[in-house]
């Protein structure tokens, strides 16, 4: 089991910046690919950005160019580094863990609140 623990959240005005944090209570070596989801406008959850074990990034079309992820595997820690924060990303931010070989993101952290004013 992997147990994660975002914070960072908060409230910003549009054109500010953010960053997420995501500790780990496992060596990041060993999960497969850690990830940033959001809910979409129909509530499903959609895939923000992910960094693979090997360091292979993902980010949404959505948010290229504004988002960053990156890691810290002395830290065990994945961070969301969000610039240029318009209305349409206010959500709540949840860190997954692909931990379980051929399990998907199967471990979820509580979330982060992230509110972004015109």
């Amino acid at each position: 089991q992997v147990h994660l623990a975002e914070s960072g959240g908060g409230s910003v005005q549009a054109g500010g910046s953010l960053t997420l944090s995501c500790a780990a209570d496992k060596r990041l070596s060993t999960i497969n690919a850690m990830a940033w989801f959001r809910p979409s406008p129909g509530n499903e959850r959609q895939l923000v950005a992910a960094i693979s074990r090997t360091g292979n990034i993902f980010v949404a079309e959505s948010v290229k160019g504004r988002f960053t992820i990156s890691k810290d595997t002395a830290k065990n820690t994945v961070y969301l580094q969000m610039n240029n924060l318009k209305p349409e990303d206010t959500a709540k931010y949840t860190c997954a863990a692909d931990w379980i070989p051929g399990g998907g993101y199967d471990f979820w952290g509580q979330g982060a609140q992230v509110t972004v004013s015109s």
